[in-house]
Parts: structure tokens; sequence; C-alpha cells
């Protein structure tokens, strides 16, 4: 498997956010993998970064997005929906990437255009936060056949509470990709 390594993820958040694009997000379930490709992702720059889970420092709630890099940070919203962030930067600075959409490629039932669809139709919960990405029931990979494509850079949806930092340029998705999700 080309497993994404630890030293992928161990880079600032903007350039792993970029570089996510395209990679493979891969849940076993039952021994089957559900695959995804990752097609728009945000990036959250840690304590300095208003609209980031970590802006208020480590609580046993963010006490993951500090690290190491390479894990998922799993957080549950409006007490229904799961999101996934991948914990990025450094070992102690608090960075993430959170996955947005992706498009199916295999054993993937529902839509995955937004982070808590994704995260139903990959079966992801909060008992995978603190998971290490580099074991083989939840990592991400270099698809098989890697395809071109255009990166469109937007600001992030949903952060307005987060004043300037709501309008920097930090949302990252294909361009023309239909599973893209909707503002």
């Amino acid at each position: 498997m080309n497993y994404l390594t630890r030293s992928f993820y161990a880079r600032a958040a903007v350039e792993v956010a970029r570089d996510l694009l395209g990679k493979h997000l891969v849940h076993r379930v039952d021994g089957v993998e559900r695959v995804g490709r990752i097609v728009e992702v945000e990036a959250y720059l840690g304590e300095r970064d208003r609209a980031s889970h970590a802006f208020r420092g480590m609580t046993p709630r963010t006490r993951v997005m500090f690290g190491p890099p390479g894990h998922a940070y799993v957080y549950f919203i409006y007490g229904m929906h799961h999101c996934m962030n991948v914990v990025c930067a450094p070992d102690g600075e608090a960075a993430a990437v959170l996955l947005r959409a992706l498009e199916p490629v295999s054993g993937v039932d529902g839509r995955t255009s937004g982070p808590a669809l994704l995260c139903r139709a990959l079966g992801i919960d909060k008992s995978l936060s603190g998971h290490d990405l580099l074991s083989p029931r939840l990592h991400l990979r270099e698809p098989d056949e890697p395809r071109s494509f255009r990166v469109a850079r937007r600001r992030r949806i949903g952060v307005d509470y987060a004043g300037s930092w709501a309008r920097r340029l930090l949302r990252f998705y294909i361009s023309g990709n239909p599973y893209v999700s909707k503002r």
C-alpha cells in the first residue's frame, strides 16, 4: 500500500491541505474497504486561527490536534454529525485539515459532498478520533492511478464568527469536480 507517511503530515497545514487533494481516504469496515478520493479540504492553522478548534488552547476535545501529525481528529457537531480532520504540522502545533468532500471510488454508499456526509458514507465516527492514519483500518494513500487537476482556492465555509480569519483563502478543492460541496 502507498500510505501517506508521517513526514507528509508533519508540514504546514496549507501545504498538506493542497497535497491531500486527489489522495484516497480508506476506512476498512468488516473487511471491506470504503474508498473515496479527496476533492475538497479546509486548512486550520492552530491556536492563532480564530476558526480553529485549537484557538482557545488544548482541551480534552482538541488534545489530538496538538500532535503528533498523521492522526485523525474526529468531532461531533450540532448533536448529530461527525467531521474528520487530519492532524498536521510538527508535533506540538495544533494544525489540522478538515476533509470536506470525497468522490466515491469503491465501497461507498450515500452522499459524500460535505464533511458530515462523507463521514456518514465512510462510517467514520468519534471513536476514530486520535486514530493513527498509518494503520490499515483508517488511512490515506496515493491513488493507483493519479489524475491531473486544477486546484481552486476560496474562503472556508461556516466560519463567519472568526472575523478576518473567515475571509482567508484556506479552502481548497478540485476545480470542476461534481462532488465538491455547495455553499
